[in-house]
């Protein structure tokens, strides 16, 4: 029937199908790559919040601990310093990352560990939902102090301080600001294994929580020392 057919009527069909087959192929291309294309989380999610505040939270540890590396001739609490520096300051390189890759702001209008009490009234992510903020115990206690600073965050005053001091004096008020510095990570850090949606902030959550609490004994015992 078809080798029957004028030869513009088979002209058209042919001209018809080979329309239909691209389109086929374009929108199962397209589905595919709606379908691959990864959720990340959104601007008020825990996830962002969490990136963003823990590298704030860690710039002033790396800073606390280069002071002290230079305000000190004892090798143990300068080599912890220096290991303090180092680790925090590849954590903020991830956590800078994850925001690039999110596609999102370093910053937020809102304000500071918001995310931690954000999530539990119902702020959602493209990901999924966060968990409840009652599941992370402590975490909810934490509230910014009256000039603005986050949990454990040193004042101006107490920064001066250690920079005026040297030796043992210098140890002791690094240690002891590090380590509250320390307890509020922990914290954080808490609040972001049980709250952020993606896999990464949760490890990275996790590790720090760890870490930061292992250190915390080990400075403890060094400022019992001296």
């Amino acid at each position: 029937m078809f080798t029957t057919m004028p030869a513009w009527q088979r002209l058209t069909l042919l001209v018809l199908a080979g329309i239909a087959v691209v389109a086929l192929f374009f929108l199962t291309f397209t589905a595919g790559r709606v379908a691959a294309s990864p959720s990340h989380p959104n601007t008020t999610s825990a996830d962002a919040g969490f990136a963003r505040d823990m590298q704030v939270h860690h710039a002033q540890a790396v800073q606390m601990s280069m002071m002290l590396r230079d305000r000190t001739e004892d090798e143990t609490p300068r080599t912890i310093a220096y290991d303090v520096a180092m680790t925090q300051q590849q954590q903020m390189g991830q956590m800078y990352a994850w925001l690039q890759e999110w596609g999102l702001p370093q910053s937020s209008a809102e304000p500071r560990m918001a995310w931690m009490t954000d999530a539990s009234m119902g702020h959602s992510m493209e990901t999924g939902s966060a968990a409840g903020m009652e599941s992370t115990g402590s975490a909810g206690s934490m509230a910014l102090a009256a000039d603005g600073l986050m949990p454990g965050m040193a004042t101006p005053e107490q920064l001066e301080e250690l920079a005026a001091a040297s030796g043992d004096d210098a140890e002791r008020i690094y240690l002891t600001l590090m380590i509250e510095h320390h307890r509020a990570g922990v914290e954080m850090a808490a609040a972001g294994v049980e709250l952020a949606a993606t896999d990464q902030v949760r490890t990275l959550a996790e590790k720090i929580e760890e870490s930061q609490q292992a250190e915390i004994e080990v400075m403890q015992a060094l400022l019992d020392e001296l």
